[in-house]
């Protein structure tokens, strides 16, 4: 079963892991709308959807706006006609040990992580209701919202967060037909991931990329992940095959960790 006929918003859409999200639910029919600070990035996207022969719209949102989140769901819903599918994938990474934490650092990953997701769970929430029909709402977490690691302390307590507000959302919008899932990426080659090994490196002078593989190295399927990897998962949870499925936090890292 597709998700043909669908529209769907994608918070940071515009790369990364965001961008191989909005691509894979235009290839599997959806209509799709990316929500991204970076224009450029966004519109090269949505050129990409057109020519997949699907409608997509940009809006330059900051997440940690509330104003903005609702605004870029009503002008996906109005622009494509619809709304059924709430991506809240934009997130940052901080890597610092807990010591070196300031307000500052605590502040904006909260912002973001955080705040980005609850503003999007009740925009598309409020939108689902209006347009008199359910939905669903997938966040971004990560396998560092099921274990604390070092140096991404912060970033850690972010994640779990995700994880607790997906079960709360979850619990609260069943009554409505509207499912709350979250996708838990493991260690994917995306530009996040090297500003992570770049990060790392200043603590423990390792030469770039070491990290990366070393953290690489403890996966069962002996590869890193790609993005499509978790945009194919994220499509399933968009999709009806999931329709009995809410308030979980699945892992998909190839077998790093264990859930």
């Amino acid at each position: 079963m597709s998700i043909a006929g669908k529209v769907a918003l994608v918070t940071g859409g515009g790369q990364g892991i965001g961008r191989a999200i909005a691509l894979r639910l235009a290839r599997d029919g959806a209509d799709v709308a990316i929500a991204d600070l970076d224009q450029e990035k966004a519109n090269a996207i949505a050129d990409d959807i057109r020519t997949l022969g699907h409608k997509s719209v940009v809006t330059r949102t900051d997440v940690s706006d509330r104003d903005q989140v609702f605004a870029a769901v009503e002008t996906a819903a109005r622009e494509l006609g619809g709304f059924d599918v709430m991506v809240n994938n934009a997130g940052i990474a901080q890597v610092q040990t807990l010591e070196d934490v300031r307000p500052a650092d605590l502040e904006l990953i909260q912002r973001i992580n955080v705040g980005g997701v609850l503003w999007g769970i009740q925009a598309a929430a409020a939108k689902f209701l209006q347009l008199g029909h359910g939905g669903k709402i997938i966040n971004a977490a990560s396998i560092a919202g099921h274990d604390g690691f070092a140096m991404l302390g912060v970033y850690s307590s972010t994640k779990f967060a995700v994880r607790a507000l997906t079960q709360v959302a979850a619990r609260e919008l069943a009554p409505f037909n509207i499912t709350v899932n979250a996708y838990c990426p493991g260690i994917v080659g995306t530009g996040m991931w090297d500003r992570i090994d770049e990060m790392l490196s200043k603590y423990n002078g390792a030469p770039r990329g070491e990290n990366f593989r070393k953290y690489a190295q403890g996966i069962a399927l002996g590869r890193p992940s790609t993005a499509d990897d978790v945009a194919k998962f994220v499509s399933y949870l968009a999709g009806p095959d999931s329709d009995y499925m809410t308030g979980q936090s699945p892992v998909i890292d190839g077998g790093l960790i264990y859930r």
